[in-house]
């Protein structure tokens, strides 16, 4: 599975910004989970949300959850980070990662990777 974020930039805080996640290979697969992480400076990889690839069922860490929606369109195999309500403590690097399998909330469990996309939230 090869994953591709975009769509990063710089927000005013209560802002909104959107993120992508082109995902392509074994997108046919079931089990096929598609997450996003984030890392701030000198912090681990922290899980954001994911979503089953072909169920669509989404789960959210606490501190995003009503604020972040995680959506998918399979024809265009493209994945959305709906972030609205911006706050000074979401500013990190955003990756996309896949897994075959069961939601799993820990980076070291995602094999297939994308590169980050730079989110800032400025006062």
């Amino acid at each position: 599975v090869q994953l591709q974020a975009s769509g990063g930039g710089l927000v005013q805080a209560g802002g909104s910004l959107r993120l992508s996640c082109a995902v392509s290979g074994r997108t046919f697969e079931k089990s096929l989970i598609v997450a996003w992480f984030r890392q701030a400076p000198g912090l681990e990889h922290q899980f954001v949300t994911a979503i089953n690839w072909n169920s669509g069922s989404t789960w959210y860490a606490d501190p995003v959850k009503g604020r972040f929606t995680f959506s998918k369109d399979n024809a265009k195999n493209m994945g959305y980070l709906q972030m609205n309500s911006l706050r000074l403590e979401d500013t990190a690097n955003y990756y996309c990662a896949a897994r075959l399998g069961s939601i799993l909330r820990r980076w070291d469990y995602y094999r297939f990777r994308g590169q980050g996309t730079q989110v800032t939230v400025s006062s």
